[in-house]
């Protein structure tokens, strides 16, 4: 398991890790660290950005709202998600760290 899923007494947290790796203009590149953790019940992200994400390690299923089935998601796997396409993550691995790369960036004008 990854020491940033552990507090100071090394018990497992209940929130997700974000370190931002790189921001610039239009971009920014943001390290996931979940170990179980999912998208609150009901919950849907609408980003005004676009997102590309890359599954690192471990394991994780996405549903978009516009879509009946699910997306999972293995090492290697990646996604990329349009500006204000609705979705929110259903499961990540309990066991075993789930690590993202995600890249936000701004939409390109047609």
């Amino acid at each position: 398991m990854t020491r940033e899923l552990l507090d100071a007494s090394g018990a497992r947290r209940d929130r997700e890790v974000f370190e931002e790796v790189l921001q610039r203009p239009g971009l920014r590149i943001e390290r996931i660290v979940s170990l179980g953790q999912a998208s609150p019940p009901g919950s849907w992200y609408d980003q005004a950005e676009g997102e590309w994400v890359l599954l690192l390690k471990g394991a994780a299923r996405l549903r978009f709202e516009d879509a009946e089935d699910e997306v999972s998601l293995w090492p290697g796997d990646h996604v990329d998600i349009a500006p204000h396409r609705r979705h929110r993550v259903t499961w990540t691995d309990p066991d075993l760290p789930t690590i993202w790369l995600a890249v936000r960036y701004a939409p390109v004008d047609a």
